[in-house]
């Protein structure tokens, strides 16, 4: 069965767009989901001189032959897919996988790979990736920081592009294959920073902190019918406002112009928040997808994850990258889509603000954090035993879908990737809280992942969720969040009233919202935009019903809508309003 019959009784109703976002009953035969954080074994990181922690950021997705490949910084390694949803992790020693912002390319049947460097840049190649064999090809003239290939097919001409500095500005240059990937002409400046126009170049996680120079980093091209698009990221690994901004041009080298709708990726808010710093490619049917980075940056500003969103290429070739509910579960398509709408299952949260019973506290890592959808903070128990256990009650007793474990590192001593390490755990429900059925036994796994998402083979009806600690890779049992996704049987939330729109006269990167309550309402998505038919931008919030947005363009007026959801569906989306 393809993807459009199955989610034909699906999404028939849905609108997220539009002016209502009625859902039916959702349907879980004959697909499959993933859900943001991307479920893989990220690697804890080799400094014993460091927190320990884990880490994988600034990817580079490329398909060869009958799979793609999925580069990341700091990983010791890289990964394969044939679905984009199953990863297995190649170890590689040939290749310099514990440098930053690795991409690669194919050419001439081969893989040609190439990390950051201060010193000498090395350009790899590989005929069969899978076997983590790699050779020697070259140096490049110059040592790069996050570089990024292009190559023209119909021409075979291959671009270079880099930059990665709160200085300097984002460089190209056309390269020679035929002769040691050696410089044809002096490298351009493309881009420069522009903070004091551009928002959400303005470093914080709110792009705050005006007057500071933002990192301008992370390079990545496509073409798209005959337009070049150049995308960058900042202001700043560490912020939950990193992103990717997009230029323009008819030629590889520019001159480039910013795009109207920026940024092309941008996940302010939710349970994990950021997309800078991506690669944006194609799938087997001709879907456009975007990898990025995630921050947490608790114990580190370098420790990230990987996000996954579908990208899109409208009627007048805007670049856009859809995040809304981009933490939620989504479909992964086997078909060509044209629409967010066509693979998002329906699937509603159901664990935000739920109340937590748990064996033990450790100090300063309560029990709520496991329902508060920030990946930045987690609950941790006073050991690792096999006795702790946590209980989430959902309040009353809802048909689950699918369910995203997200195990966090308290009190570890692990560094780098080591044998042995996994979480081992069984995961129980119930409808009283007295009788308990098996629900997920992880009892014996041994992997290491460790934001595990688990769509359920057949929903389940039940009001409590249980999970009994069997084993942890190092430290004390520890959870981020519990995340729970399905559907409630009681009314959505109504439309969103008196939407109200404030430009700071100041500092026309600033805007402020302000909308009245709805009643049963869990959280708002805020949609926004520069045109009223292209409200690209999303901002989730909960339990807030204000605002304020630092990112815009101050020299662009913009459109703003809003819709409420809780457990049971998505409310009709309020009227456009505009802000000049």
């Amino acid at each position: 069965m393809t993807l459009k019959k199955i989610l034909y009784t699906a999404v028939a109703a849905v609108s997220l767009a539009g002016c209502s976002s009625q859902m039916t009953e959702p349907v879980t035969d004959g697909f499959v989901t993933v859900c943001n954080p991307m479920d893989l074994s990220y690697r804890f990181r080799p400094e014993t001189n460091e927190v320990s922690r884990r880490e994988a950021a600034d990817p580079s997705v490329i398909r060869f032959k009958d799979r793609y490949f999925l580069f990341a910084s700091k990983s010791g390694g890289y990964w394969h897919s044939k679905d984009l949803h199953q990863w297995q992790f190649i170890r590689s020693t040939e290749i310099p996988t514990e440098e930053y912002a690795p991409t690669a390319i194919v050419l001439n049947d081969a893989v040609y790979f190439l990390a950051s460097s201060r010193e000498k840049s090395t350009i790899y190649k590989s005929s069969d990736p899978m076997t983590g064999k790699w050779s020697v090809v070259s140096d490049l003239e110059i040592p790069v920081w996050d570089p990024a290939f292009h190559l023209e097919e119909a021409t075979n001409e291959l671009y270079l592009y880099w930059g990665c500095s709160n200085e300097t500005p984002i460089y190209g240059v056309k390269l020679d294959p035929q002769h040691d990937f050696s410089f044809i002409d002096t490298p351009k400046e493309l881009i420069h920073q522009q903070p004091e126009l551009l928002g959400w170049e303005v470093p914080g996680d709110y792009n705050e902190r005006k007057g500071v120079k933002p990192w301008i980093e992370g390079a990545w091209m496509n073409k798209h019918k005959g337009t070049y698009y150049l995308q960058y990221s900042g202001p700043g690994t560490e912020f939950k406002s990193y992103a990717d901004g997009v230029y323009t041009s008819d030629n590889p080298l520019g001159p480039f112009q910013l795009a109207t709708h920026n940024p092309m990726a941008y996940k302010p808010e939710g349970f994990a928040a950021g997309a800078g710093h991506g690669s944006t490619f194609t799938d087997d049917y001709g879907n456009y997808w975007h990898l990025g980075t995630i921050t947490i940056s608790g114990k580190h500003i370098f420790e990230r994850r990987l996000g996954f969103y579908p990208s899109f290429f409208d009627e007048e070739g805007t670049l856009h990258t859809t995040t809304k509910y981009g933490d939620w579960p989504v479909i992964v398509p086997d078909s060509k889509i044209s629409t967010f709408e066509e693979i998002f299952p329906g699937w509603m949260l159901l664990s935000y603000g739920k109340k937590i019973m748990v064996s033990s506290e450790a100090e300063k890592q309560p029990a709520q954090n496991m329902a508060d959808e920030d990946i930045r903070t987690y609950w941790a128990a006073t050991s690792g035993k096999a006795s702790e256990w946590a209980v989430m009650d959902l309040g009353k007793s809802y048909d689950v879908y699918a369910l995203q474990i997200n195990f966090a590192e308290h009190n570890t001593q692990v560094y780098d990737r080591k044998e042995g390490l996994f979480h081992q755990y069984l995961i129980e429900y119930s409808t009283d809280n007295r009788e308990w059925i098996p629900l997920i036994d992880n009892s014996a796994n041994q992997t290491d992942n460790t934001h595990v998402y688990q769509q359920l083979d057949n929903k389940v009806r039940c009001r409590y969720l249980r999970i009994k600690n069997r084993a942890v890779p190092d430290g004390n049992f520890a959870i981020s969040d519990l995340r729970v996704f399905g559907k409630g049987d009681g009314s959505r939330p109504g439309q969103v009233k008196d939407l109200q729109l404030t430009r700071s006269a100041e500092d026309r990167r600033t805007l402020s919202l302000t909308w009245s309550p709805v009643e049963k309402a869990v959280g708002y998505n805020i949609s926004y935009g520069t045109s009223r038919d292209k409200l690209y931008h999303n901002y989730m919030v909960y339990d807030t019903t204000m605002l304020t947005i630092n990112s815009l363009n101050s020299n662009q007026t913009y459109y703003f809508s809003i819709e409420a959801f809780n457990e049971n569906g998505i409310g009709d989306t309020a009227l456009v309003k505009k802000a000049d």
